[in-house]
């Protein structure tokens, strides 16, 4: 009988000498975001935090985790990597932005069927340029190299994000009262919602290739559908500061429809003006190439907001104000009305 061959994990699908590679050049993509608190480097068992570096009485730490969903498929026709980690830091660093609070940091989770360096570090890159744009820390994450279950150049990658926040400076809408007026914030696009949806419409209705130019957008459709997310937390740090906010909704999955109402009390309703604000031409183009309703583009898409803050109305010019001065594009887009018997949570006018 032939004497087999001995077996070892590479042959089997999983190269650990080169994950050790990568773990070495992620480092110094880490070393790059540096934070008062963090304590050591990439490499060890779990990512080391001290909370005695920060300056709060009563702190809270506030916590998110989130994917960019199905836009991955987009990055992988494309071949292009170096923005979805940015997506990716958005997602979960925007959320507990909406509490008040400020990301401390990152960490990430990255899957492969057959571990890519040169695609791994790409992802990377962007997660640290993320944590850059948030100030928080990349302090460790994880790379799975998983034959079988993905196919050639298949990746999923999710994000976990831990913010902080003192306990009596906690938003949670509770205050959110009859008055209050809502600001929208612009978005950068699509962010990372709805990418199921608008793969339907452009590939299968219109026919469509990444390459293609699209008038109506002024660009190539895949140069548009990997715009990344914008991240809003040095924004929402800055401005809770100066103007008394009373609620913020982050503008994700389920759209204007479903994330306004988790910033107000069941007493209130938001009333929205429906042209009041700038949509960037990516959302009409989906609606009309795909015959999409309205009610359905606006519990699927932000539409153009990437958040809403709802402040008094007396602060509405100061809050305006601050935010087209640090570079965002603000819109008065409704206002807080008492909401009678089983009204809906959101009324558009």
């Amino acid at each position: 009988m032939a004497k087999r061959k001995p077996l070892t994990y590479a042959k089997s699908g999983v190269d650990i000498d080169r994950a050790s590679r990568l773990v070495e050049r992620i480092k110094k993509i880490a070393k790059e975001t540096p934070r008062t608190g963090v304590i050591g480097d990439i490499g060890g068992f779990g990512g080391l935090f001290s909370l005695n570096a920060t300056p709060y009485e009563r702190p809270v730490l506030v916590c998110s985790t989130d994917g960019v969903g199905t836009k991955i498929k987009i990055a992988v026709m494309a071949g292009k990597h170096d923005t979805l980690g940015i997506d990716l830091v958005a997602m979960s660093v925007n959320d507990i932005a909406m509490q008040g609070a400020r990301p401390l940091f990152f960490l990430d989770y990255l899957a492969m069927g057959k571990l890519d360096e040169d695609v791994a570090v790409s992802l990377v890159s962007g997660i640290g340029e993320g944590c850059r744009q948030a100030n928080c820390a990349l302090i460790g994450g994880e790379t799975a190299e998983m034959p079988g279950m993905y196919g050639k150049g298949e990746y999923d990658m999710a994000g976990f994000a831990v913010g902080i926040v003192e306990n009596t400076e906690i938003i949670d809408g509770s205050v959110v009262g009859v008055g209050n007026q809502i600001i929208g914030i612009g978005s950068s696009g699509l962010h990372s919602n709805g990418y199921t949806l608008v793969r339907e419409i452009c590939y299968k209705r219109r026919k469509l290739s990444l390459d293609s130019y699209v008038e109506d957008l002024g660009q190539t459709l895949g140069e548009c559908l990997l715009e990344p997310t914008r991240i809003y937390s040095e924004t929402i740090r800055a401005l809770i500061k100066r103007v008394p906010v009373h609620g913020m909704a982050n503008i994700t999955g389920g759209g204007i429809l479903e994330n306004i109402p988790r910033a107000m009390p069941q007493s209130c309703k938001a009333v929205i003006q429906k042209e009041s604000w700038d949509r960037p031409p990516i959302f009409p183009f989906l609606q009309e190439a795909g015959n999409v309703e309205e009610l359905e583009m606006m519990r699927t898409f932000n539409n153009g907001l990437g958040m809403v803050v709802i402040v008094p109305d007396s602060a509405v010019e100061d809050a305006m104000e601050m935010l087209s001065g640090m570079g965002e594009t603000p819109f008065l887009v409704g206002e807080i009305m008492e909401r009678k018997n089983e009204e809906p949570q959101i009324e558009w006018a």
